[in-house]
């Protein structure tokens, strides 16, 4: 796994959101063909504040890895993934929203000059994503192997 893949998409202009999806969807060798999906959900949806974008793009890439539930066994099986999933962010990061994190309001004038400028992304967001994709990838990788030992 390449820990900085999600942060370079980062620094290529994606949001929080699209960066961790897009990451996710590589590493898997699955083709995002409108990865822009995941852009709302940036600055805590939609710069609102909320929940963070790092986290619900690694959201999305659990459900497109490992596809729709087809049952509710595959969906008491994935869920918890997300559970713990935000459970290990929020021990790491100290919260999963946006505006706790970075400390700026997105939805005022000027916000997401202020967190750019300030360096609050450098020092917040990249974090933020690489712990994301960090997360999602080594919940991945064991439910993988875990389906592979039971078969």
């Amino acid at each position: 796994m390449d820990i900085d893949r999600a942060s370079r998409y980062m620094s290529k202009g994606y949001t929080c959101a699209e960066s961790v999806l897009r990451a996710v969807s590589e590493e898997y060798g699955i083709e995002m063909e409108h990865p822009h999906v995941a852009m709302g959900f940036g600055g805590g949806m939609g710069f609102m504040g909320e929940f963070c974008g790092a986290m619900t793009g690694a959201v999305m890439a659990i459900g497109l890895v490992k596809g729709q539930g087809q049952n509710p066994e595959d969906l008491q099986k994935t869920m918890p993934l997300v559970q713990e999933l935000r459970r290990r962010f929020e021990t790491e990061m100290k919260t999963s929203r946006c505006r706790e994190l970075t400390g700026i309001d997105l939805t005022k004038p000027g916000g997401l000059e202020t967190l750019i400028e300030s360096g609050i992304s450098d020092r917040v967001c990249v974090p933020a994503v690489d712990t994301a994709y960090r997360i999602v990838m080594e919940f991945l990788k064991a439910s993988d192997q875990a389906h592979v030992e039971a078969q």
